[in-house]
């Protein structure tokens, strides 16, 4: 039985698991993937300290902090989460036991949608630059969306295709403008506003998609960068507040309005839309510190 579980090993969760061994928690954090989402970073050059340094990079640095600190940090993915009595059972590869809880899931990604996506899904079809990139060099790309994860994905598919087009339904992108005009001083990228992509097409693979505009592109292969939704299936169970989008409704110490609950990261609200890695890593801390001082009550 341990006092406290970390679900989530990205910024959130692995910031919480050095803030919880530093103060002596009895405590396990448990994730899929370390590092989480930013995993899928290009690049990274707001985090205070580091000039700049991959996402991959980043993830693997918390977790060796926090493991250097004597975190003990488990690969599982917990399908199930059940409160019974005065604790929480997690149910993964194994069971496990805890008083308290951090929700630091993370978040999912957005869908577009529309016809093509589901079916061209790993045939050209991607919601990861940093993992797919690779496959399409020296070809021609798009990317749809118009945040930092967009446009640091078009910077990066700009390095590795022949052309690379990045598709935002707006007029002006939402992302850092350091990141803007970097990506409008490629010579091989496309700005396309005020348009959206109704329809994948192909035969076998992706073969060109299709505009609200009746503009037609013929490309190998798109990637999909319009935000992200949290990930609500695996805590529905516990009957958590929520925000209309799904977004668990935190305290200012992160805690949710179960007992023994908090939550930290993407999977929680936040009132200023500023889902960062430096943001994330705070909101473990703040979690960490309301959880230890309850278990000295």
């Amino acid at each position: 039985m341990y006092d406290l579980i970390i679900l989530g090993t990205g910024p959130s969760g692995l910031s919480a698991a050095v803030y919880a061994a530093r103060y002596k928690m009895n405590f396990l954090c448990i994730g899929a993937i370390p590092g989480g989402t930013i995993t899928q970073a290009h690049q990274i050059e707001n985090y205070p300290g580091i000039e700049s340094v991959t996402g991959i990079e980043l993830g693997k640095r918390m977790e060796e902090h926090a493991k250097k600190l004597g975190a003990e940090i488990v690969a599982d993915s917990i399908k199930k989460i059940e409160k019974k009595d005065d604790h929480f059972i997690l149910h993964g590869n194994k069971e496990y036991e805890a008083k308290r809880i951090l929700l630091a899931i993370g978040a999912e990604r957005a869908k577009l949608k529309i016809k093509g996506e589901e079916e061209f899904l790993g045939k050209g079809v991607s919601y990861c630059a940093t993992c797919d990139g690779p496959f399409f060099k020296d070809k021609i790309v798009c990317v749809v969306g118009g945040g930092n994860a967009a446009v640091t994905s078009a910077l990066y598919m700009a390095e590795l295709s022949k052309k690379v087009y990045l598709i935002y339904r707006g007029e002006e992108l939402k992302a850092e403008p350091a990141w803007i005009e970097q990506l409008k001083n490629q010579k091989n990228a496309e700005i396309i506003y005020n348009s959206n992509v109704t329809e994948i097409q192909g035969k076998e693979r992706v073969d060109k998609v299709i505009l609200d505009t009746n503009r037609e592109i013929e490309l190998d292969g798109i990637f999909i960068e319009i935000g992200s939704t949290p990930s609500k299936a695996l805590v529905a169970n516990l009957g958590l507040k929520t925000d209309e989008r799904g977004y668990i409704k935190v305290d200012s110490e992160m805690k949710t309005d179960a007992e023994g609950i908090w939550a930290a990261g993407d999977v929680a609200y936040d009132h200023f839309k500023l889902r960062q890695a430096v943001t994330a890593a705070a909101e473990g801390a703040l979690a960490i510190y309301s959880a230890y001082l309850d278990t000295k009550k």
